[in-house]
This record gives structure tokens, sequence and C-alpha cells, in this order.
């Protein structure tokens, strides 16, 4: 709870220094984007404390209402949502808004751990395991990339393979999922002309720096500004219209050029932290459900991270998500509050320290074993 607090914290001291200029520009009120990450940031740690004091086997039981609800809102997005950018992610009106993709994340992740650990031996097989899973995952990734969001898709799809493979896939299972979905991912990163783009600005952006290079060159720019020790707190050049999508996508740029490498790599240590720590949550749950959930929630946050930041440093191409905790976002950072919550639970409860699990006993791993199935490799 320290480690995203201080992220979240952070989170909104970057968000108003990456977004006054177009705050005052827009909107005439250079704290509007801040005030309403704040709103959220609040009701997202009310959410989270929330979740934290509720024993987390009590969401097994509603994993089918879940699910079920976060598809019946993913096709509201693209029967009547809100289009915004080129992209229909939205359902609401005004500013009362409501982007079904981002708590997708945590719902499928409640939904497929108590799939998963109601498998038993018949995970291993294709037509009681990879088929049923791959039906899952392919309608939710279907009705996310109709918004269109390869971004998100691609962080529920490593969510779910790394959750199918800690429940114990077998490893012909993992090879056949792990070469189709290059296969998919390739092709739709050349089908849309705006993600062949991101590809060709990935790869040759120097070739065409006004264009489609623009973005991807101006946040290298910006972090090279910003050299070890950074121009200081609120003197970013970029973010004065040079740097598309300063306060969202971008914001990782900003605390470099202003605060500098020294800055960038304490944010990348605290995730690496935060990383070790879920996982260490885990592998000492004292259930598959809750290890699931822990291994999926943790990943989902270490994938998303590097996509933002490898994107913005020119490693991987722009995906366009979210940099978690800091990006300006009120879904985003809403959704990943109430899923550190439920870290945060499966932490408190999932132990020998009394709650839930005494009413409701389970058949007990020895501390620190992992959930892999015996005769998985």
């Amino acid at each position: 709870m320290a480690l995203v607090g201080i992220l979240t914290a952070f989170g909104l001291v970057a968000v108003y220094s990456a977004s006054f200029v177009r705050s005052l520009v827009d909107f005439g009120d250079p704290y509007y984007f801040v005030i309403r990450q704040a709103v959220w940031a609040l009701g997202g740690a009310v959410g989270m404390f929330v979740m934290a004091r509720l024993d987390y086997r009590r969401l097994r039981p509603l994993a089918v209402p879940l699910m079920g609800i976060t598809i019946v809102l993913l096709v509201a997005v693209i029967v009547i949502g809100v289009e915004g950018g080129g992209a229909r992610r939205w359902i609401g009106v005004g500013e009362l808004t409501l982007q079904p993709a981002e708590f997708a994340k945590l719902t499928v992740i409640i939904y497929l751990a108590a799939w998963l650990a109601s498998r038993g031996g018949s995970l291993r097989s294709f037509e009681h395991g990879l088929v049923p899973f791959v039906l899952i995952i392919g309608t939710v990734s279907a009705l996310i990339l109709l918004q269109p969001n390869l971004g998100t898709t691609l962080i529920i799809l490593a969510i779910t393979v790394t959750m199918f493979w800690v429940a114990g896939a077998s490893l012909i299972q993992m090879v056949a999922l792990l070469g189709s979905g290059l296969v998919a991912i390739t092709v739709l990163a050349l089908g849309a002309g705006y993600r062949a783009e991101r590809v060709t600005a990935f790869l040759h952006a120097e070739k065409d720096p006004d264009g489609i290079g623009f973005q991807t060159l101006q946040a290298l720019i910006a972090v090279g500004n910003g050299g070890v020790t950074g121009l200081g707190l609120g003197a970013s050049r970029a973010k004065f219209f040079y740097l598309p999508e300063s306060h969202t996508d971008g914001i990782f740029a900003i605390i470099g050029e202003e605060l500098g490498l020294l800055a960038g790599l304490a944010i990348l240590l605290l995730y690496v932290l935060l990383m070790i720590r879920g996982y260490q949550v885990a592998r000492r749950a004292r259930d598959e459900f809750g290890q699931l959930v822990a291994t999926g929630i943790t990943t989902w946050v270490a994938v998303q991270a590097f996509l933002n930041i490898g994107g913005i440093l020119r490693v991987i191409p722009l995906t366009g998500v979210p940099l978690p905790f800091l990006s300006f976002g009120s879904n985003a950072l809403a959704a990943l509050l109430l899923a550190m919550g439920v870290l945060v639970s499966i932490s408190r409860y999932g132990s020998d320290r009394g709650g839930y699990l005494d009413q409701h006993p389970v058949e007990r791993r020895p501390k620190g074993a992992i959930v892999r199935r015996e005769g998985s490799p």
C-alpha cells in the first residue's frame, strides 16, 4: 500500500505539471485535469480500502455475474459508446463517462482465476482446457479490439496467458497459444492504418519527423533534454504542445525532462518493488484462486508499465496505454486502485492469520509453494 500511495501521490504532481498548459488553453483552468484525477484517486482509494478489508474469496461466487456485466458493457460501448480521438471506448454523458475496458482487466482476472481453479487435471487437455480458454479470452479481446483498443487487448492477453501457465497448462498448449498469438498480433499491428503507422514510426521515425514519427521523436527529445537531474519540476518544454498527450501516454517523457534520469530510475524501481511484492503475495497465497488473482493483478501492472515506458523510450512501438498510477486517466486509476485492494486482501486473508479461510478451509500448500500442478513442466 505504501508503494501504491507513493506512485499515486507522485502521479498527481506529474499530471498537474504535464497538463497545466493544455488545461489553461483548452479550459481556462490550469487545474482542470489534476482536480479530476484527484477526485478519482480519492474514490479509488476508498474502493481500495474497502476491497482490502473484504476477504477476497467472497469474490469467487461473483465471478460469473461480473463477467456477464463486463460483456454487456463492452457491447454497449460498440453500440451506444461515446466517440473520441477516432475510437469508441466510453459510455456515458458529458464528463460522466465510463471506460469498461479498464475495469474488464480486473473482472477478467477474477473470472479466469475462478474458472482455472475449478478445472483440476482437465486443464491440460485441449478440449477442456485450451479451447474454452481461447473462447473466453477471444470473446473479450474481440469486443475490445472493435473499439479499437489494441493496447488494452495486449495487456489482457499477457495477463491471461500468464495465469493459464501458472495454473498448470502444458508446454504444448503454451507453444500453441504463443505461436498463434504472435501471428494474430502481427496481423493486427500491420492491418489497420494507424497501427501500421506506429510500427513505421518505431522503425523509421527519422524519415518523417513532422508526420508519423513526430510523437516518437518528441518523446525521445524530451527525455534527452532532462539529462541526469532534469530541467526542474514544471520546466518541461515538450508539454508546450510539442509532445502529444503529454499528460496521458507521454507523462514518463515529461517526468524524464523535468526530473531527469534519476527520477526515471526511481519510478522503475518502484514498479519493480511492486512487482516483487505482488508475486510474493501470489506465491504465499493459501488457495489457488487467490494465487491466480494475485498473479493476474501483478502481471497487469508490470506489463502495462513496460508497454508505456518501452514505447516512450522507443524500445517497442507506441501502444497508447497509460502509465499505471501516473498518467491522467480517471477510470484507469480507479480500476488499478480497486485491483490493489484485492491484492492487499489476498496478502491479509490468504495466509494463516485467520479470516474467511478459517470458516471455509481449503487444502493447504506448504508455505512458498507455487500453483503449478503436479506433473506439469
